[in-house]
């Protein structure tokens, strides 16, 4: 069909960064994040002004996912940070924050954008590098042989959401259930390769957090009547199990542009039915006693289970397929006719169970790799952001499996990489600058930047007017109270650092956050009773925060380096 209106040229717009409007939209989205960061963030409500459903959170992976963002220079952020949430579910909104700085900053130097950016990605090395040698001062070991250090850094994430409105109490509930979650995924007899299992998180709105609660095995919601009706079934061994992925309704699928032939006064419902009894029949011949199916099992087929004593589940969805088959040890069943005897898999033992109003069907494993997390909260926002946390807890846990390190929270490892990369960038800068042209001059101008970027992240914790401060021995953040006076004994108004780990009452100096002082070489001896049993520190995930590090200045550097957006009006 011939167009109706003359093809639009592509709108090309050069230097996308010298805009008003991308500048001022950056600014934005950037006070946006800020607001949101940290465990005194400020909250955000997203809706459509239509109406529908309202979305409130500090969550950068609820907050970007509910934006709408049409700039491409934009989206390239945006996207970039939700691939990164997606793939390590914490420090979003560090990535977020910190690549609008880094852009910002940028912008304020003058210098060349291939000037930055080649300077940029030596300090990701100098970075990246510092934080995984032993030298770091800003990093501490994870000990699996004590539950300390891993219940820390759980509680570190359930701060940092209010949403979640949690008290210190909730906190250190929810805190203890996700860590036994985690611990029961992880297999007894382990190998060189561990294979995880999978906590599944049951909703129960409108209770008391802490009536919350983990149970191995997995939970099925079922109403009071179809329990009372499994009640009479018992049984000593373990218990024979069929899992089935297909529809036993009796229907049949769609032929699509298809025939179907049928012979002269035969009945499909008939047909249908009898080869359903059939493989009833089958299942009862083998002595199957429990049978799930993810769809809908036919009235007539249940009621002929039921009368042999079989236990007969249906609809229960897509999303337990997978965990139901660890849990069975069984591979679902995709068909209705002859079933081989390896296809069944078996289960300790069930029971019922009541939480709140709901009825559940408990189906326990052998060996318990899955297990349930049931989750309260007193309503559908805060339990939707407390889900969210959880298992962006969980996953955590699983980084640090693989990477057994944890970093210091609460601003002081931004503040610490600060004073690190200033002090190198001003004492010894041979180790950052290269045969490549690039001048002294324009190395401190890039680090200072780069600092910057650091601090003013650090400095988003606060939201309530207050100093930040950092201690000239260590390189930490601190926070005080705003209109300090002038003269003032800091010991008396500091408590203890953003991470928990050093006291004001130590011999130390404080100079205001970005002040110009001399650089200085952080201390990087941490004590012996960090991971002591009194221990209540802020921690961040190594694995995630150096992502996130990553890709903030990699984003910063590509958003930088467009020359171009090219956009077609069609």
């Amino acid at each position: 069909m011939s167009r109706l209106e003359a093809k639009k040229p592509s709108l090309c717009k050069s230097e996308p960064l010298t805009s008003d409007t991308v500048r001022a939209t950056l600014s934005v989205l950037k006070g946006v994040l800020t607001s949101c960061y940290g465990p005194s963030g400020r909250l955000k409500q997203l809706h459509n002004g239509l109406g529908g459903y309202v979305c409130t959170t500090s969550q950068s992976s609820a907050l970007l996912s509910n934006l709408s963002v049409t700039h491409p220079t934009l989206k390239i952020l945006t996207t970039s940070v939700q691939n990164h949430v997606s793939c390590f579910s914490d420090c979003g909104l560090f990535t977020a924050i910190l690549c609008c700085n880094l852009i910002e900053n940028a912008k304020k130097t003058d210098l060349t954008p291939t000037t930055v950016i080649k300077f940029n990605k030596h300090l990701l090395s100098l970075c990246t590098n510092y934080l995984k040698s032993e030298a770091c001062g800003c990093r501490i070991p994870v000990d699996f042989s004590s539950t300390q250090i891993l219940l820390c850094l759980v509680r570190s994430i359930l701060r940092s959401k209010p949403a979640c409105m949690l008290i210190r109490k909730e906190v250190d509930h929810i805190s203890a259930l996700i860590l036994r979650a985690f611990l029961l995924t992880i297999p007894e007899n382990t190998e060189e390769h561990i294979i995880l299992g999978k906590s599944i998180i049951v909703p129960l709105k409108g209770q008391k957090v802490t009536d919350s609660t983990v149970l191995p095995g997995i939970l099925i919601e079922m109403s009071e009547a179809q329990l009372m009706r499994m009640l009479p079934i018992k049984k000593s061994s373990a218990l024979k199990v069929a899992l089935f992925c297909t529809s036993l309704s009796g229907d049949f699928s769609d032929t699509g542009e298809g025939t179907l032939v049928v012979s002269y006064r035969m009945s499909l419902e008939n047909a249908a039915l009898d080869q359903l009894l059939n493989l009833g029949r089958q299942l009862i011949s083998d002595h199957v006693d429990l049978v799930l199916c993810q769809k809908v099992i036919h009235p007539s087929l249940k009621q002929f289970l039921s009368i042999h004593h079989v236990i007969a589940i249906d609809r229960v969805g897509v999303a337990l397929m997978e965990p139901l088959s660890k849990v069975t040890g069984t591979q679902p069943i995709g068909s209705i006719g002859s079933i081989s005897p390896s296809s069944y898999g078996i289960v300790k033992e069930f029971c019922t169970a009541k939480f709140g109003s709901k009825h559940f069907f408990h189906l326990i494993p052998n060996e318990a790799t899955i297990c349930s997390l049931l989750l309260c909260n007193r309503n559908d926002t805060a339990w939707d952001e407390l889900k969210l946390t959880c298992q962006a807890a969980l996953h955590v846990l699983q980084l640090t499996i693989k990477e057994p390190w944890a970093l210091l929270g609460g601003g002081c490892t931004e503040t610490h990489l600060a004073a690190f990369i200033r002090y190198k960038a001003r004492n010894e800068p041979e180790s950052i600058l290269t045969d490549d042209g690039c001048t002294q001059a324009e190395l401190q101008l890039v680090a200072e930047a780069f600092c910057s970027a650091l601090e003013s992240l650090a400095g988003s914790l606060e939201h309530d007017g207050g100093e930040i401060v950092t201690d000239m021995k260590y390189g930490h953040f601190w926070s005080v109270q705003g209109d300090c006076p002038s003269v003032v004994n800091w010991p008396d108004l500091l408590s203890r650092c953003g991470c928990g780990l050093y006291s004001s009452q130590e011999e130390l100096s404080w100079t205001f956050l970005r002040s110009s002082c001399h650089p200085f070489a952080p201390q990087s001896c941490l004590p012996h009773e960090t991971v002591g049993p009194a221990s209540n520190l802020t921690l961040d995930c190594l694995t995630a925060k150096l992502s996130g590090l990553q890709v903030a200045v990699e984003t910063a550097n590509l958003i930088l380096d467009l020359s171009y957006v090219i956009e077609d009006k069609n």
